[in-house]
């Protein structure tokens, strides 16, 4: 079990390294593909992903909307690979994320973006893999091997990959610089927030079920962090936006129950805080997690560095959230990397 733990933990504590590496490592594939993009005058982005990638690409898809104004698809793989139904790219850049890229219903995406002569771009952590061998364009996630079944630091390079192409495409020189200093800011997150989530997670242990809520930029690493604390913990556990959370999902809080939300400071501190004061009428226990000190108005609270950066704080909350999955399995003598049900890679078609 010890080793396993290690994997874990280690794996989170290398992703300073495993970013601060990306820029360099991908500079040449990042100019050409935004030759590319600005030739074709490219006006949308296709994203197909599972899974974490998936979580990746929804960070992407609000970063991309809100620094370049493009707009941002999801794809429904099953569209391709079941159904066996066309999409019409129309002058769309088709990014497929996949940390094996291995993932067949990602490739039939991709080939069939291929086929339209779209612009195809894979991010995977395996040079030689299926999607990279498939997409016009390669950005590589530089990780070394992921062991632990709960993805952590290829999530982050992921997001790191996807901000640097909207840095460079968009040409915003406050989000390049900001970028650069993300390594930085992780790794004093892993230097100070270990003992105070540490402390946290002895008010945790009794709970089975929880929700993790945040909006915007936010959202995409409430879902990241439920799927962390779900898949290590063998907990219930849903990521919601704080703003869809008010139309039902509410009603299943009640008193004590357990709520974590990301309080970031930016445009959407007040949903925070408003979502904060509706929480504390069922009575529930709500962890705050922010890099504000006005918005931690939880039960309990945990206050994170700041960025400085609105489009880079999430870097730092997806930590946090790794390092409570990583300290509720500790605490509970938990192996997070033995599971009947779950696999290392997935691949679907």
């Amino acid at each position: 079990m010890t080793n396993f733990m290690i994997n874990l933990e280690k794996e989170i504590r290398e992703q300073p390294l495993v970013l601060s590496s990306l820029k360099e490592k991908n500079k040449a594939v990042l100019h050409s593909l935004v030759n590319e993009i600005k030739s074709k005058k490219i006006n949308n982005i296709y994203f197909v992903a599972r899974g974490t990638s998936d979580h990746a690409c929804i960070y992407a898809q609000y970063l991309f909307g809100i620094v370049l104004g493009v707009p941002c698809t999801l794809a429904l793989p099953s569209v391709f690979t079941q159904y066996g139904t066309k999409i019409n790219f129309n002058n769309s850049l088709v990014i497929g994320v996949s940390q094996s890229g291995r993932a067949e219903d990602v490739n039939a995406v991709l080939m069939s973006a291929n086929e339209q002569g779209m612009t195809t771009l894979a991010i995977t952590n395996n040079e030689g893999s299926l999607i990279a061998n498939t997409a016009k364009y390669h950005l590589y996630c530089n990780a070394n091997e992921e062991k632990s079944i709960a993805a952590t630091k290829t999530f982050t390079a992921q997001m790191y990959l996807l901000a640097l192409l909207c840095a460079e495409w968009s040409g915003d020189s406050n989000l390049i610089s900001s970028l650069c200093e993300v390594p930085k800011h992780i790794g004093e997150a892993l230097d100070e927030l270990p003992q105070k989530i540490s402390a946290l997670v002895e008010n945790l242990l009794e709970y089975k079920e929880c929700v993790v809520l945040g909006r915007g930029l936010t959202y995409s690493i409430a879902l990241e962090g439920a799927l962390k604390i779900l898949e290590t913990n063998k907990m219930k556990v849903k990521g919601y936006p704080i703003s869809d959370f008010y139309h039902g999902p509410v009603a299943q809080l009640h008193n004590n129950d357990l709520a974590i939300v990301l309080a970031q400071s930016g445009v959407m501190e007040n949903d925070a805080i408003k979502m904060i004061e509706k929480l504390k009428t069922v009575g529930a226990n709500i962890v705050v997690i922010s890099d504000k000190e006005e918005l931690l108005l939880g039960t309990h609270n945990i206050k994170i560095n700041s960025t400085e950066c609105e489009y880079t704080i999430p870097f730092v909350l997806a930590i946090a959230m790794q390092l409570i999955a990583l300290n509720l399995v500790l605490a509970k003598g938990i192996d997070p990397d033995k599971s009947d049900v779950i696999a290392k890679i997935t691949v679907t078609k």
